[in-house]
């Protein structure tokens, strides 16, 4: 055979490298059903996005609901998530979804911690009533995750209740390029970002360094690697967290809420029960409503307001269509 011209060989290889990038761009789209990253206009930042569609012409109840005056935790997740339309707007059949509480310390409920284990219960039954093929519950752990899991509850809770408990392990770890200002690339979870849907449980509380830690605070469980090097810059990686990572829908567990001395915790005294549950798509307005609950003042918190000048939602929650029940 007569041999190649530099410059047939050269276009050969593009042509390789065309149809190669084709097929890695396919099969990572068919590897992560989160979907691949969007690139927010203007700026570097990735996203997963996992918010609902518009809801149909009869519209939503709610942007923002919170039920209280319940000791029944059961009671007012069901509450609250009826408020905004039922599950069934949130999640579809043969769904995959992942519901990522707050699951960061070996604590027992009482000491408000991590979140109430049955809140988790509740969604993970909803969920399956809505159609969900499979249900996920985890969240990468501060203390030992066998510890964290069992002495919260949650692992018990969300078993009982038909869900497929996933402890973290460095397998379920991948890097991604995040683009944030702080959060450039880092190991992601995968079993949150693999999911179709995807649920932010948080439970509202103290944090020595963020003031609050509620909703935006939480997808730090979406990271491995050192987190506390995050800490010098807590507020914006708070802000690129929440804008890489945009759930599907929101539950605040206020049952017990964490006063002072959080985010572990420890002493009973520093916890005090509020029997709340709020739920949104907004997460910027879930935590602008429950920093409150804990006597922090939105203003005082910088991530909240980057969140809204990220577009992410609203620190005036009062200006959404909301309903108490």
């Amino acid at each position: 055979m007569n041999r190649l011209s530099r410059r047939d060989a050269l276009l050969r290889f593009g042509k390789v490298a065309a149809v190669l990038g084709g097929a890695s761009a396919a099969s990572a789209l068919a590897f992560d059903r989160g979907g691949a990253g969007v690139v927010r206009p203007g700026a570097g930042q990735q996203t997963r996005d996992y918010r609902p569609g518009e809801p149909g012409p009869e519209g939503a109840p709610a942007d923002l609901a919170i039920a209280r005056g319940d000791t029944d935790a059961t009671l007012l997740v069901r509450r609250a998530v009826d408020a905004l339309g039922g599950m069934r707007r949130f999640v579809s059949n043969r769904d995959v979804v992942a519901i990522k509480p707050n699951i960061g310390w070996d604590r027992a409920p009482v000491h408000a911690a991590n979140t109430n284990p049955f809140v988790v219960a509740e969604l993970v039954r909803q969920c399956l009533d809505a159609g969900a093929v499979r249900v996920v519950v985890t969240d990468a752990s501060c203390n030992e995750p066998g510890r964290c899991f069992t002495r919260s509850g949650i692992w018990q809770a969300a078993y009982d209740a038909g869900a497929e408990v996933v402890l973290p392990t460095t397998h379920r770890f991948r890097n991604m390029r995040m683009g944030g200002e702080v959060l450039d690339e880092w190991p992601i979870y995968r079993p949150i970002i693999e999911a179709d849907k995807v649920i932010n449980v948080p439970v509202a509380k103290h944090h020595n360094l963020a003031r609050f830690t509620g909703a935006m605070k939480n997808w730090y469980g979406l990271l491995g690697g050192r987190r506390n090097r995050l800490h010098q810059n807590i507020d914006v990686s708070i802000a690129d967290l929440a804008t890489f990572l945009r759930p599907t829908l929101t539950v605040l567990d206020a049952t017990r809420v964490l006063v002072r001395n959080g985010p572990q915790g420890g002493n009973i005294s520093d916890a005090k029960d509020l029997f709340t549950v709020v739920a949104s798509t907004d997460q910027v307005a879930v935590d602008a409503y429950g920093c409150g609950l804990i006597g922090v003042r939105r203003e005082d918190l910088p991530y909240l307001r980057m969140g809204q000048e990220r577009g992410l939602g609203t620190t005036s929650w009062e200006t959404l269509r909301t309903v108490e029940v």
